[in-house]
């Protein structure tokens, strides 16, 4: 039992590297899909908590956690490629010697740079929709991503590595159980979780901002506060997954993987 999800992670990391070594371009756009995949999940969560927001009700920051859900949904059976995801897969890959560390830091910044065209590229798409012009539709979005812009660098750093943890964890428990239900029932419930926390995920912060900067927004929103934000919360993300999942689970699974790999020898 040990074994399953760990092998999977591994399967699903040398899916992703068989992707990038056949094309680069393809990965690329996998990496657009995800974070448009995310795109969508932000629009949905803001425009239900916006709802609640106007009537000043307690329940908008729940109701937009319940709904942003459907990013993870929509990434774990659409097929993109999110950077946070594979901070945890290309590391623990890499750990097991089935990757180099100069792979994988190549994917790790293909994935990163597809996600921000990808986030570009919807924040566009909104724009042209007018779905967000109205500043009475707006408000709940601009007061999230201005109080973002504002959060001291440390704070930041910190909510990334337990996002990033969160987030994976989010991918990787849903691995061990059997039938759709269940595992979209708890990748749900631990995007919920990670919303609801106030954590900060880099992929979902930069979807977000590019609608914010497209909007008509104050000046307290700006590219400052984007590079504020995105620095130590990306460094922070990198952390949860590398350290706290990949290198975590590498090494409190060492005898069962050895024991695994005796096996699978025999």
């Amino acid at each position: 039992m040990e074994m399953l999800p760990l092998s999977e992670v591994e399967k699903l990391a040398l899916k992703k590297v068989k992707i990038f070594r056949q094309s680069i371009i393809r990965y690329l756009l996998r990496s657009m899909l995800a974070s448009m995949f995310i795109g969508f999940g932000v629009i949905v969560a803001f425009k239900t908590g916006n709802f609640f927001y106007i009537v000043h009700s307690p329940f908008a920051y729940p109701m937009a956690a319940l709904t942003f859900g459907a990013a993870i949904i929509l990434i774990a059976y659409g097929g993109g490629d999110l950077f946070t995801g594979n901070t945890f897969y290309y590391t623990y890959a890499a750990l097991r010697k089935k990757l180099t560390w100069m792979e994988v830091i190549k994917l790790w910044i293909t994935s990163y740079l597809g996600n921000i065209l990808g986030a570009v590229a919807f924040a566009f798409i909104i724009f042209t929709t007018g779905l967000f012009a109205e500043s009475s539709v707006n408000g709940f979005l601009l007061n999230v991503v201005e109080k973002k812009m504002q959060i001291p660098t440390m704070e930041l750093f910190f909510r990334g590595i337990l996002c990033n943890w969160l987030v994976c964890m989010a991918f990787f428990l849903p691995m061990s159980l059997k039938g759709d239900g269940p595992k979209m029932f708890a990748m749900m419930l631990f995007v919920f979780c990670f919303f609801i926390s106030g954590y900060e995920h880099s992929i979902a912060n930069m979807c977000t901002f590019a609608i914010a900067l497209v909007l008509n927004h104050p000046g307290t929103i700006s590219w400052g506060g984007v590079i504020h934000n995105l620095v130590p919360v990306t460094i922070g993300n990198l952390i949860g997954g590398a350290v706290f999942m990949a290198i975590m689970y590498y090494y409190v699974n060492k005898p069962f993987l050895d024991d695994f790999e005796k096996e699978q020898g025999g």
